[in-house]
């Protein structure tokens, strides 16, 4: 696959979480809770993916090549984009950014892609579904379950079409007029779901405790992020020393970077498990405002 040291890790992580959600499945199947098989529909949507983020789907224009953002700030990799192309260019001529906030901007940038790969692969998904239905010429309760179905991923998509809105409205300010040191939050996750939740069905009181539990989110993060610079690092390293023939010396480095991919891979999990909580909440309230 040609992946970075944290890349991997990033793919340990979304695959055991993965197995976590499908072993909650088939508890849920066995039960009979899943008679309209909604929740399988997800759990192959997620897999989806993963599988398109890193390049297991069998198409080369898909491939990801290991060129992390950690290792020089402005990676070759596209962004499948011309809007954000644009922006993405216009931002580092600008002169408005250090390098440590084209490291952040960058992060947002691919953010907003993933965002884009993950609403493309359900639209694709619902079509299918809608083509299915429309060769059904015998309606029937199953069908009626099928529409109600639809009827969920046509909310599930607006919603995620609400937040790409939202996110390429952030990046274009950012882009032209630098980052505002007042913000509340830096991550792009965080601020995603910040955003969002200040626009579902939470009271006054609510908000504060989804605000304070984002703040403890974004120091998870960080703390992730660290781990994630220090794997690169150790990897780098790790490869040179392979080249001197000093045994010792890279008998300790591969104890050092074992630890720091052990790390890494738990801290990207329990991010990731922690996103899925949050997002859930706010999926929720957004659902309720519907009502």
């Amino acid at each position: 696959l040609h992946l970075s040291a944290v890349k991997l890790a990033e793919l340990h992580s979304d695959l055991k979480l993965q197995e976590k959600d499908e072993l909650s499945w088939k508890k849920l199947k066995a039960e009979g809770l899943d008679e309209d098989g909604e929740k399988e529909a997800k759990l192959r949507r997620n897999l989806n993916v993963i599988m398109t983020k890193y390049g297991m789907n069998g198409k080369k224009d898909s491939q990801l090549v290991d060129t992390n953002y950690i290792k020089d700030g402005t990676e070759s990799d596209t962004l499948d984009d011309p809007r954000l192309e644009k922006l993405w260019s216009k931002a580092k001529t600008s002169g408005k950014f250090s390098d440590e906030e084209l490291d952040k901007l960058w992060r947002e940038f691919k953010h907003h892609k993933e965002k884009i790969r993950e609403y493309n692969i359900l639209l694709e998904t619902v079509s299918r579904t809608e083509d299915i239905q429309k060769n059904v010429i015998n309606p029937s309760e199953e069908n009626l379950v099928k529409e109600e179905i639809l009827h969920n991923k046509h909310r599930e998509l607006k919603d995620k079409l609400r937040s790409i809105n939202q996110g390429f409205e952030r990046l274009r300010k950012v882009s032209h007029q630098g980052y505002d040191t007042t913000s509340e939050f830096e991550e792009p996750r965080v601020i995603d779901l910040w955003d969002m939740a200040k626009s579902a069905n939470f009271t006054e009181k609510e908000l504060e405790s989804f605000r304070e539990e984002l703040k403890h989110f974004e120091a998870k993060i960080e703390k992730h992020h660290h781990y994630q610079k220090q794997l690169e690092i150790s990897h780098q390293k790790l490869k040179h020393i392979e080249g001197t023939g000093d045994k010792d010396h890279l008998n300790r480095n591969k104890e050092k970077y074992a630890m720091l991919e052990e790390k890494t891979k738990e801290l990207g999990y329990k991010v990731k498990k922690h996103l899925q909580d949050l997002s859930s909440r706010i999926s929720q309230g957004l659902q309720h405002n519907e009502l």
